[in-house]
């Protein structure tokens, strides 16, 4: 029983820092935003699909990322860009927070996944994403675990 609680304790501090990662990789996209414009996005992605094109025509992501980039404008680009940003601030923050066994991280991660999740079905009701569809079931498994964490963590608080 011991070795099977580590074990999950383990995959839900791999789960964290996986939800990390992605969170720095959302700012890092979210500055790129920022930072270059519509038109330059479109050119590198259109250099950086060319050759998958050229052998695929219907290659699935490299014609969803050119469709991606030619639908982005500077509004689009700025939305994406704060919601990038501040998506990724409040995983750091949560993250940071779990992984330091801060009792109220608890509660929140799973209130923010929760939210995340919710945007995300409501996203993927317009874009048929699969990749929303991949998040969203990574999610789930993470609000499981952080559930899991919480409660044992609540079990072996001394009683005041």
């Amino acid at each position: 029983m011991q070795v099977n609680e580590r074990r999950i304790h383990q995959v839900f501090r791999f789960s964290v820092i996986l939800k990390g990662l992605h969170a720095l990789t959302e700012i890092v996209g979210g500055f790129v935003f920022y930072l270059v414009s519509a038109p330059e996005i479109l050119h590198w992605v259109n250099f950086l699909t060319q050759e998958e094109l050229t052998e695929d025509p219907r290659d699935f992501v490299a014609t969803h990322l050119v469709n991606a980039a030619q639908q982005l404008t500077g509004a689009s680009e700025s939305f994406y860009a704060f919601y990038l940003i501040s998506h990724g601030l409040i995983k750091i923050f949560l993250v940071v927070g779990l992984l330091r066994e801060k009792l109220v991280a608890y509660p929140l991660s799973l209130v923010a996944l929760g939210a995340f999740i919710v945007y995300q079905l409501y996203r993927y009701s317009y874009t048929r994403s699969f990749g929303l569809i991949l998040l969203t079931v990574f999610d789930l498994i993470v609000i499981v675990l952080v559930w899991h964490e919480w409660r044992l963590l609540r079990k072996h608080l001394p009683v005041d």
